[in-house]
């Protein structure tokens, strides 16, 4: 009975290891909470996940281009909803760059627009959430593709 459960044991590890998210992944996923902040016109968070997306580029060993490093870092040092917003353009810019050069679309994200920012992001879901203007303009824009 022992063996039985130290097998499970192991097994649970190894399975755990094959869905640990890889660089690429754990960047998205802070990156989505920062859209998802921004949309809600709050910088709750926003330091931790953008500090988040510097440490899984690093750990990508050259997988995530360095800019978005430094992108990231921009968006962490923003002290108002303002200077976030427009430092997390050209990090949008950059992770969908990243995003659409994959051979196999992920199937849950979707590469958003709007047209008055002039910008793209990234979000979870179909339902434009707008990150440059928050509720004045939540679902201004569209989605463009499935990433």
């Amino acid at each position: 009975m022992k063996k039985l459960a130290l097998l499970a044991l192991a097994l649970t590890g190894l399975i755990a290891q094959a869905q640990a998210a890889t660089p690429l992944q754990a960047a998205i996923e802070q990156y989505v909470k920062i859209q998802t902040a921004l949309a809600a016109d709050s910088l709750k968070g926003i330091p931790e996940a953008a500090n988040a997306i510097v440490a899984a580029v690093q750990e990508s060993g050259g997988a995530l281009p360095d800019t978005a490093a430094s992108q990231a870092q921009a968006v962490a040092k923003a002290t108002d909803i303002k200077a976030a917003r427009a430092a997390f353009k050209p990090l949008s810019t950059t992770l969908i760059t990243v995003l659409s050069a994959q051979k196999e679309k992920t199937g849950r994200y979707y590469e958003a627009f709007c047209p008055m920012a002039r910008a793209a992001w990234i979000q979870a879901d179909k339902k434009v959430a707008n990150p440059y203007y928050g509720a004045s303009m939540l679902t201004c824009g569209e989605i463009r593709k499935e990433l």
